[in-house]
């Protein structure tokens, strides 16, 4: 029997399981194959893969410095931001590190203990609470198995499996399908772009250059429409001068939008939340690695006295994560909104004037507004 049973090894599922693995039996499972790189572009999740200011200080506080296979070209200083209602365009510096996603998971899972039992391309089914532990059973290509646990523990994202089975009365953060293409890359693209159009989403677009490809991508609400609108962000990247070509690769997914405290959901009852499947994403950026490692973190801390009532300790240690969270909302709400965004636009604050020439890749002036 297992202590310590992690569903999904992500940043959430990975970093819990280096921090807990030598203290408790664990196990940790994922859908993905990390044994084999794959081929092609996308890495099997749906993510832009960029290390925002939040996730490295993250990094720093963990002891972990990134290597050299995580890192992905171009390194981004720039972001371009487009308002296509208002056609307003602006240029911000900003200092994120573009990775290779699948790279990035691999590597935090190789730091977990090698007591850790890691259970691949395999997915959770279901799970019971018997009088002091969890039967657990798993889907795989082999069939099904059955495994034990005393706690169960969901890092599966947004879509998790875990919160849909055991907290499916408690409410949701409003749900989005993040859906991304990898495109030919017709340009050097020396920045990635934050596009606001209300006609695709009443979130955000974004591109994001990527080795030898351009990602576009969008979050949008559910629908049989979702496709169409997804469509209209290619067409309008190109009426504003991006140029890309045939599509590489498609990719797809669930992405949450906490907009209130109470869709927050930390568990109960041996069972514990974290990373995006408790709810801990930006609201406004959609980032979502510094959440996964600090919500890890505070559970690993709220394990360290016993497995005993480790539950009202994570609940109280994440109090300050559900506090940024509602600050983000009121970000959002001056970010999304089209009056004020416009108005801070317009200003021109702290924004950069970028002269690109021959090679905007490397010949870059710029000059204060």
């Amino acid at each position: 029997m297992y202590d310590v049973a992690i569903i999904g090894a992500g940043p959430a599922g990975s970093t819990l399981a280096r921090l807990i693995g030598e203290k408790y039996k664990t196990v940790i499972i994922d859908k993905r194959c990390f044994r084999n790189i794959p081929e092609g572009y996308g890495s099997g999740k749906c993510c832009g893969g960029l290390l925002a200011p939040d996730a490295q200080a993250m990094l720093a506080k963990l002891g972990l410095a990134l290597p050299r296979e995580v890192h992905s070209e171009p390194q981004l200083f720039v972001v371009r931001v487009i308002d296509i209602q208002r056609n307003l365009e602006r240029y911000y510096q900003r200092y994120y590190i573009n990775m290779d996603r699948w790279q990035f998971d691999r590597w935090l899972l190789s730091l977990a203990p090698a007591s850790v039992d890691i259970i691949e391309k395999t997915r959770l089914k279901t799970f019971e609470k018997n009088s002091d532990h969890f039967d657990l059973s798993l889907k795989s290509n082999a069939g099904t198995r059955k495994i034990k646990a005393k706690l169960v523990i969901g890092a599966d994202g947004g879509f998790s499996r875990v919160r849909k089975l055991a907290f499916n009365t408690k409410p949701f953060p409003k749900k989005y399908i993040s859906i991304q293409h990898w495109v030919e890359m017709e340009d050097d693209q020396p920045f990635f772009s934050s596009i606001f159009d209300s006609d695709v989403t009443d979130y955000y677009s974004w591109t994001i250059p990527k080795r030898n490809a351009l990602i576009i991508g969008t979050a949008v609400t559910p629908g049989a429409d979702a496709y169409d609108k997804f469509n209209l962000l290619k067409s309008r990247l190109k009426q504003h001068g991006y140029r890309f070509g045939e599509t590489l690769h498609t990719e797809g997914a669930y992405i949450l939008r906490p907009v209130r405290q109470k869709q927050i959901c930390t568990g109960k009852d041996s069972i514990a939340l974290i990373g995006e499947a408790a709810g801990f994403i930006s609201p406004s950026s959609a980032e979502g690695f510094s959440y996964a490692f600090k919500s890890a973190s505070l559970l690993a801390k709220a394990l360290r006295p016993g497995l005993k009532g480790f539950e009202k300790r994570y609940r109280t240690y994440a109090g300050p994560l559900k506090t940024n969270i509602a600050m983000k909302n009121i970000k959002s709400r001056i970010l999304y909104n089209p009056f004020l965004r416009g108005m801070i636009m317009r200003t021109g604050i702290n924004s950069m004037n970028i002269n690109f020439r021959t090679d905007p890749a490397t010949s870059l002036a710029f000059n204060n507004y």
